[in-house]
């Protein structure tokens, strides 16, 4: 057996019923991005050029206007409100105080989703109503392709779109991090 192959993590065995976070340890360092959501494993590819300018750029311009009590992450950080789910949205902002060693498990107060093609649809039903049940209280959809920006808050459980917009356009986000940008820098 090589180094290599010493190094690298080993599935479990054999996972019956339900994946837990417990269970990340043990998934290998293979550029994939791996998920729990309520028990069941999720497998993300690596993402494309546009995603990763996208993050960079959104992380630059909400780091510059984050309140000093909370601190902009990007993935591969993990959301673990329970055992049964593990989420790495592509961008968070978290209160200080609800940092852990190596994840968050309180709500953040904002999460960026950027859409690929292939987890778009998953991003927008599935993730996002993750996000309301944890009550995270504002879900912004970045798409890299227009560019584009939907941004949501919670409100009575369910988000509701509060600003939008694309290239040319001047999207102002009132809270809970404060930012006023035109879309079009996300790809400069």
């Amino acid at each position: 057996m090589s180094a290599v192959e010493q190094q690298a993590p080993a599935w479990p065995p054999r996972v019956r019923g339900e994946w837990t976070v417990d269970d990340l340890v043990h998934s290998p360092d293979d550029g994939q991005r791996y998920e729990i959501l309520d028990g069941v494993l999720l497998v993300s590819p690596a993402s494309r050029v546009r995603h990763q300018i996208a993050i960079v750029r959104l992380t630059v311009l909400l780091d510059r206007v984050c309140p000093p009590d909370h601190q902009v992450l990007v993935a591969p950080v993990d959301w673990q409100p329970d055992g049964r789910t593990s989420l790495q949205p592509d961008l968070m902002v978290v209160r200080l105080d609800r940092l852990r060693e190596k994840n968050v498990a309180e709500a953040p107060t904002l999460v960026v989703e950027v859409l690929s093609p292939s987890t778009a649809r998953f991003d927008r039903m599935v993730k996002m109503s993750r996000y309301a049940e944890g009550g995270i209280a504002q879900c912004w959809l970045v798409d890299p392709a227009g560019p584009s920006v939907q941004v949501f808050d919670l409100v009575g459980g369910e988000y509701r779109l509060v600003a939008t917009g694309g290239p040319g356009d001047m999207v102002t986000v009132d809270g809970p991090v404060p930012v006023r940008f035109d879309p079009a820098v996300l790809l400069g």
